[in-house]
C-alpha cells in the first residue's frame, strides 16, 4: 500500500511551458503514493459496494427534490475537475435536476474577472495569451506574487525584462516579485480603483487615448469623464504611495504601448473584485491596447482547470458554453441536451450556497474535489452547516479531509495520473491529461461517478457516455450549436474526430487573438467602459486595529491534501507563519520565532510569527494551507468575513479586520517519527512537516509536556532529561532502527533536524541519536530555499562567499539553486544583496 513512484518531466513541446515545471510539478512524483488515499466507496464508516452507494446517493437526491423541490439540491466543484467532469456535472445540475445551484471553488479565485470581462466585452473572454509577454516592452502585475504561483510565468516575465521590458509591481506586501521589479507600488489594500482610475485621467491628460479605436469600438457611458478625484495627488494620498513614485509608474505606462496588465487574486479577491477589474479594463480599452501583439489585459488564474469549468458554466451564474440564462439561451441548450428542464436563472454562489446549507434551504449536497471546511472564507459556520445538514457527498482523492469527516457518502475519484480529459489554461489553450497510473482499489473518474447517479436518477439515454472523449464531442458540439459568432467561444473543428484523434490531441488555443478586429461579442459590436469609483476605505476598528491579508506559499496548494504529503515541498515554508511589520510587533509585544494569535470577529487562529518589514505597518499576512489535520494553528479559513462582491460573489479574502496578540509557552520542542501519527500531538502548537520516510511535528506548549509520551510507539526507549536546563530527550528503536525522537526544551536550543530526519532511514540509530548531531563538525544546511534541487540557506551562502558568485546565474552554475523552476531567484538575488552589504 502507497508504494507507487513515477519521474516527472516537462513536455519542451508545449506552448504553455515549454517543458518548465514548477516546484510543486517538480515534485507530483512524490504525492503519488496511495497513503490516506481513498479507495473504496463509504456509507458512513462502513464500506459499500459502488452500486449501493451510488443507489444511496441517486435515491436521496431524487427525493429530496421530489420533496423539496430542485433548488433544495446543490453541487459545489472543483477546479481540480477535468472539463469533462465539469461538462457531466453541469448537465446533470442545470438541465436535469433543474437548478443552477452548482458552483465552485473558483467562484474564490477569479470570478470576479469572469464578471468584469463579461460587463465589458460581452462574455468571458480573456484576450491575452503568453506570447504576448514575449512582445510586451512593459509588464504590469497586479496584486500577484507571480515568482510564487505562477512561476514558469514569471520566468517568462524575467526573461523578457532582460531583453529590456520594464516590470511594476503593484502589491501592498513587498513580495519576491516586488524585490525584482524597476518599481513596486506598495498600495493600501482596496485602493486599486482609485489607482486604475487615476492612471486612466492621467492618460488622458498626456493624450494617449486612442480615440479612433474609441470611437469605432468602444461604447462610452454618458459622464464617464469625470477625472473628480483622480489628480496625482489625491491618489497618492488615497492608495498610500509616494507621488513621485505614483507619477514614474502614470509616466511609464502612458509612454508604452506594448503594455501588458497582469492581475490576479489581490484584484479578484476583493468586495469591490469586479469593479477593480474593470477599471484595468477600462484603462486597455481606452488606450486600445487591446488584442494586438504585447498589449492586453490578462487576468491568470491558479487552478488547474478553472478556465475549463468556466467554458462549459461550472459556476453558478452561468447556463453553459458561455451562455447565460436569458431564454433563447435557456430553450437553445435545453433543446441541444433533450431535457425534461432548464435551470431559470442563476444559482447560489459558494458563499450563499453554503449559508442556505446552514439555514436549511439545502438538504443534499454534494461536494467534489474539493475541501471548503477550510477554503471557504468564515469556514467554522461552513463546517457547522456541513455537520447540520441532512446529506451530503463527498467525492475526493484523499480519504480524511476537513470536509469529508461531514459525509455521509464518500466516493473515491480518480487522481492526479489516473484521469483522462482536457483542462484549459488562463490562455485559453486547451491540453490532453493522459491516465499513466493505473486507478487504485475502486477509485473510479467523476465523469462516470456522476453519470452513474444519473442514470440511477432515470436519465439513462442522456448520460450514456462510455469515454471521456463521449463528452468532449458533446461539450465541443454545444460550443458550436446555433453560434453565429455571437460567442466567441466555439471549439469548432476539434470534435469531429473518432476516439484515436481524442487520444493523440494536440494543445490548441480557441479563439485565435480576441478583439485584433475590434469587434466585442455584445449586441452592438462595441466593448463597454465601465463608470467605476473608488469605495470608501474603512478606518481601523477599535477591537480590530490590523487589516488582515491572505494568499499562497510557493511549495503548497490549496488545503495540502496532495502537496503536504511531498517532504521537499514541506521545507520552505514548514510552519504557518503570521508576518507582521516590526513597528506593529513592537508596539504589541511579538517576537519574531514566537507565537501569536490572530483574531477577527469570525474567529482565531494561533501562528509562528515573522516580523518583516516586507509588511506594511497595520496589516498582516497569514496562509491559506493549514487544517486541522495538520496544524493546530494556522487556520486561515476561520478568519475572512463571509462579505462578497456583489457582482461577481467573489469573497474578499484580501482585507479583513483583525487583531494580533503573543502567546506565551513554557516549553518548545519537535516529534520525529517514522510514518505517521495516530493522533495529533497534545499540545498548544503542534505542526506537522513531511520528511523522508515519516512525519516532523513541530511543538510548543504552555503546561506539561508529559501528555505526547502518548504519541510515541513502542520500542526500546533511551532518554536523557536535564532538569537544570528543562530539556529532555527521548529515542525510540524497534530493531536498532530509529523509529521516534522527541526533544523539547524549556530555555535552551533545539538540533537542527535534517541529521535526525535521515536517520529514520538507517538500519541502526548513530550512538549520538540523542545528541541529535553525528560525532565531530557538521554543516547545517539552513532553511531550504531552492526546493527543487533541496538546496539550503547556508549552503548558498558558502557558495557565493567561496566561489565569489557574483549573480544568480553564477549561483545556478556552481550549485544548482535557482536552474529548475526559478521561484525561488528572488531569494537568491536578495542573498546576493545581503550577502554584497554584510561583505562591505
Amino acid at each position: 500500500m502507497g508504494t507507487r513512484s513515477v519521474r516527472i518531466e516537462g513536455d519542451p513541446d508545449h506552448p504553455a511551458n515549454r517543458g518548465r515545471l514548477c516546484s510543486k510539478g517538480t515534485h507530483l512524483g512524490e504525492t503519488v503514493g496511495l497513503d490516506g488515499r481513498l479507495l473504496h466507496p463509504m456509507i458512513g464508516k462502513h464500506r459499500a459496494s459502488w452500486d449501493k452507494a451510488l443507489g444511496l446517493v441517486a435515491k436521496r437526491f431524487r427525493d429530496t427534490v421530489a420533496r423539496h423541490g430542485p433548488d433544495s439540491v446543490a453541487f459545489y466543484v472543483s477546479g481540480q475537475l477535468l472539463t469533462e467532469d465539469y461538462y457531466v456535472a453541469n448537465k446533470l445540475m442545470k438541465g436535469f435536476i433543474g437548478s443552477a445551484n452548482i458552483d465552485t471553488n473558483s467562484r474564490l479565485c477569479m470570478s470576479s474577472a469572469v464578471a468584469g470581462h463579461t460587463r465589458a466585452f460581452g462574455e468571458d473572454i480573456v484576450p491575452a495569451s503568453y506570447e504576448d509577454l514575449d512582445a510586451a516592452d512593459l509588464i504590469v502585475l497586479v496584486g500577484s506574487n507571480t515568482a510564487w504561483c505562477h512561476p514558469i510565468v514569471y520566468q517568462r516575465i524575467r526573461a523578457r525584462c532582460e531583453a529590456g521590458a520594464r516590470l511594476v509591481v503593484i502589491d501592498p506586501r513587498r513580495t519576491e516579485t516586488a524585490g525584482e521589479a524597476d518599481l513596486h507600488l506598495a498600495i493600501r489594500p482596496g485602493s486599486d480603483v482609485a489607482l486604475m482610475n487615476g492612471l486612466l485621467a492621467w492618460c488622458r491628460a498626456a493624450g494617449v487615448l486612442d480615440t479612433a479605436f474609441i470611437a469605432d469600438h468602444v461604447l462610452v457611458p454618458e459622464g464617464f469623464w469625470n477625472d473628480e478625484g483622480s489628480d496625482l495627488w489625491s491618489v497618492a494620498r488615497t492608495c498610500d504611495v509616494n507621488v513621485a513614485d505614483l507619477r514614474r509608474f502614470y509616466e511609464l505606462f502612458a509612454a508604452t504601448p506594448r503594455t501588458v496588465t497582469m492581475f490576479s487574486q489581490g484584484v479578484n479577491q476583493s468586495l469591490a473584485g469586479t469593479d477593480q477589474v474593470n477599471a484595468i479594463l477600462n484603462v486597455h480599452l481606452a488606450t486600445g491596447r487591446i488584442g494586438k501583439p504585447g498589449a492586453q489585459p490578462f487576468s491568470i488564474t491558479g487552478q488547474p482547470n478553472a478556465m475549463g469549468g468556466r467554458e462549459v458554466g461550472g459556476l453558478a451564474s452561468t447556463l453553459a458554453a458561455h451562455m447565460g440564462f436569458a431564454e433563447d439561451d435557456r430553450a437553445r441548450v435545453r433543446r441541444f441536451w433533450a431535457s425534461p428542464t432548464i435551470a431559470s436563472g442563476p444559482g447560489l454562489k459558494a458563499v450563499d450556497l453554503f449559508r442556505a446549507v446552514g439555514e436549511g434551504r439545502i438538504k443534499a449536497l454534494w461536494v467534489m474535489a474539493t475541501n471548503p471546511a477550510v477554503s471557504m472564507p468564515d469556514a467554522g459556520r461552513v463546517r457547522e452547516a456541513l455537520a447540520a445538514c441532512p446529506f451530503v457527498v463527498v467525492s475526493d482523492v484523499i480519504a480524511d479531509t476537513d470536509t469529508s469527516v461531514h459525509a455521509h457518502v464518500r466516493l473515491p475519484a480518480a487522481a492526479w495520473g489516473e484521469k483522462d480529459g482536457t483542462v484549459t489554461n488562463s490562455d485559453r489553450t486547451v491540453s490532453r491529461q493522459r491516465a499513466f497510473l493505473p486507478l487504485p482499489g475502486e477509485a473510479k473518474p467523476d465523469w462516470w461517478i456522476v453519470k452513474e447517479v444519473a442514470r440511477r436518477m432515470g436519465w439513462k439515454t442522456a448520460f450514456g457516455y462510455d469515454r471521456p472523449a463521449d463528452i468532449w464531442r458533446e461539450h465541443v458540439r454545444l460550443s458550436t450549436y446555433q453560434n453565429d459568432g455571437a460567442r466567441l467561444f466555439s471549439l469548432a473543428g476539434h470534435g469531429g474526430g473518432g476516439n484515436a484523434d481524442y487520444a493523440v490531441m494536440a494543445p490548441f488555443r480557441w479563439g485565435g487573438t480576441p478583439f485584433a478586429d475590434g469587434r466585442f461579442p455584445t449586441p452592438d459590436g462595441r466593448a463597454r467602459l465601465v463608470p467605476v469609483a473608488q469605495k470608501p476605505i474603512a478606518a481601523p476598528l477599535g477591537h480590530w486595529p490590523l487589516t488582515l491579508n491572505t494568499g499562497r506559499y510557493r511549495d503548497q496548494w490549496h488545503s495540502m491534501t496532495r502537496t503536504g504529503l511531498a517532504p521537499k515541498l514541506a521545507r520552505h515554508r514548514e510552519e504557518p507563519l503570521v508576518e507582521v511589520h516590526p513597528d506593529d510587533a513592537a508596539h504589541l509585544g511579538i517576537v519574531d520565532g514566537g507565537l501569536a494569535r490572530v483574531a477577527t470577529p469570525q474567529g482565531n487562529s494561533l501562528y509562528r510569527a515573522c516580523v518583516t518589514d516586507a509588511q506594511r505597518p497595520g496589516e498582516l499576512f497569514t496562509p491559506i494551507h493549514w487544517t486541522d489535520r495538520t496544524s493546530t494553528g494556522g487556520r486561515t479559513g476561520l478568519l475572512p468575513r463571509p462579505l462578497t462582491d456583489p457582482v461577481s460573489g467573489q469573497p474578499g479574502f484580501k482585507a479583513t479586520p483583525a487583531g494580533i496578540a503573543p502567546v506565551a509557552t513554557r516549553w518548545r520542542g519537535f516529534l520525529i517519527v517514522a510514518g505517521e501519527l495516530g493522533a495529533r500531538p497534545e499540545c498548544l502548537w503542534a505542526t506537522r512537516v513531511a520528511v523522508p520516510g515519516g512525519s516532523l511535528w513541530e511543538l510548543a506548549g504552555d503546561g506539561d509536556p508529559v501528555r505526547l509520551d502518548t504519541c510515541l510507539p513502542g520500542g526500546e526507549r533511551i532518554e536523557a532529561v536535564d532538569r537544570a536546563r528543562g530539556t529532555r530527550r527521548v529515542a525510540i528503536l524497534a530493531d536498532g532502527r530509529l523509529v521516534a525522537a522527541l526533544f523539547l526544551t524549556e530555555t535552551g536550543e533545539l538540533p537542527p533536524r535534517d541529521w535526525l530526519i535521515a536517520q529514520l532511514g538507517e538500519p541502526r540509530a548513530a550512538p549520538s541519536v540523542l545528541a541529535g548531531r553525528p560525532p565531530g563538525a557538521r554543516v547545517d544546511r539552513g532553511p531550504i530555499v531552492c526546493a527543487c534541487f533541496d538546496i539550503g540557506l547556508r549552503t548558498i551562502v558558502a557558495a557565493i562567499h567561496e566561489q565569489r558568485l557574483i549573480d544568480v546565474a553564477a549561483i545556478g552554475a556552481a550549485i544548482g539553486a535557482g536552474t529548475n523552476c526559478g521561484s525561488c531567484r528572488p531569494a537568491l538575488a536578495r542573498l546576493l544583496t545581503e550577502e554584497k552589504t554584510d561583505a562591505a
